[in-house]
């Protein structure tokens, strides 16, 4: 049976033709909630532009949505503004079908594609400055490069003024509402938030240089269309998210501490209340986050927006305890800055996993303040330093930026 789906109008001359995926919960590690959308875009000009495709499996939606405006035929040009597989995976069927007169991607782009699909189409490098004109229109072309990829870029449709922004301002949000002014703004800022500290953070000094770049070009979209999640058509939203991306950029210390651990028998997961309490009375606010039940991106979410990373494991063969090296090569590889932090943590008669503990948060620049460990069950005493050290780094979170 014929799927019938339908595009979305966006601007008198620009078409949503992407796809949702309801089901999508593991994006490369990090946790989809929500599951996503693949967002692709249609511009009816005098040469029909198809900017990004879909995830593979998805291609005939994607068709379908096109299907419902004009002939797919009918597409002169494809624009890849990105090549990872979510957006450029059903692109080689789509040339195949359409037979465009050219395909467009920036330089690292076109070289990413033909390493990627093994082809000998011939992909058009474009660079920042360069424009295509579409006939009564034009598209200009920005690069930004590993944000998140090598071969990332923006293109711009002047007259619609419409900014197709790849993966930035984007997030992972599966809904039938295309459009952000038709969600919540707690809902939007959770995952928009998420997105970020998991797949943008390590590139927070690229994204303010380009929030700069955008600024000094004068580039004043009327509308953000991203890859992933809803579209941003509202002024007042897309000065928010843009407000927001500067903000997490900048990653500036908060009064908040996050206090991630695991537990074999109970005496780690009592250090960390203890050294929760602690931080409590000393007025920072605690997010608490043992990982029996803590997926890795929820707490790289919770840092996004903290001053402190407490980290506590027990000693596992000579070791840090499984879950707990997972989380730290995970944060490790997502370079948080601005933070404080505490290794602590039980053992029974090795006690290397504290020490492997702050030799990471150590390599990641957390400022180490304290660390903690006990010896099978914590004595009185052991929770006494523990309640103390969490006072003290609470006390040192107000130094910084004056609590909460």
């Amino acid at each position: 049976m014929e799927k019938v789906f339908r595009a979305v109008k966006v601007t008198d001359r620009v078409y949503w033709v992407g796809v949702i995926d309801w089901v999508l919960r593991n994006f490369h590690g990090y946790t989809t909630h929500e599951g996503s959308t693949y967002n692709a875009y249609l511009i009816l000009a005098d040469k029909v532009t198809l900017i990004d495709t879909v995830k593979a499996p998805f291609k005939d939606e994607m068709m379908a949505r096109v299907a419902s405006v004009i002939d797919p035929r009918k597409i002169d040009y494809i624009v890849s503004n990105h090549s990872e597989m979510d957006h450029s995976g059903s692109l080689p069927w789509m040339v195949e079908q359409v037979r465009p007169e050219k395909v467009f991607a920036s330089v690292m782009g076109a070289k990413t594609l033909k390493e990627l699909f093994h082809w000998d189409v011939e992909v058009v490098p474009v660079k920042t400055g360069d424009t295509l004109d579409l006939g009564y229109m034009k598209l200009s072309f920005i690069e930004t490069r590993m944000l998140h990829w090598p071969d990332s870029m923006f293109s711009y449709l002047e007259e619609e003024g419409v900014l197709f922004s790849q993966d930035a301002f984007a997030m992972h949000l599966a809904s039938s509402e295309i459009f952000a002014d038709e969600l919540g703004r707690d809902l939007l800022e959770r995952e928009a938030a998420t997105y970020y500290a998991n797949i943008l953070l390590p590139y927070s000094p690229l994204i303010l240089k380009l929030l700069k770049q955008v600024n000094e070009m004068g580039l004043k979209p009327k509308v953000v269309a991203t890859d992933h999640g809803p579209i941003w058509r509202r002024g007042e939203d897309i000065a928010w998210i843009l407000g927001l991306y500067e903000k997490w950029a900048l990653q500036k210390p908060t009064g908040k501490a996050v206090v991630v651990y695991d537990t074999m028998w109970g005496s780690t997961d009592l250090m960390a209340k203890t050294l929760a309490d602690g931080l409590a009375s000393g007025g920072a606010l605690v997010k608490l986050m043992p990982l029996g039940g803590s997926h890795r991106s929820d707490v790289a979410a919770e840092i996004l927006d903290a001053g402190a990373l407490l980290v506590g494991s027990p000693t596992l063969n000579n070791n840090v305890f499984p879950s707990v090296a997972d989380i730290l090569t995970y944060l490790k590889g997502l370079r948080p800055q601005n933070l404080i932090g505490v290794a602590f943590g039980s053992y029974g008669w090795s006690g290397e996993s504290v020490k492997q503990v702050r030799e990471v948060l150590d390599a990641m620049k957390v400022e180490v303040v304290g660390e903690v460990k006990s010896k099978y069950v914590p004595t009185k005493e052991v929770l006494q330093e523990c309640f103390q050290l969490g006072f003290q780094v609470a006390q040192k979170l107000e130094e910084i930026c004056g609590g909460v």
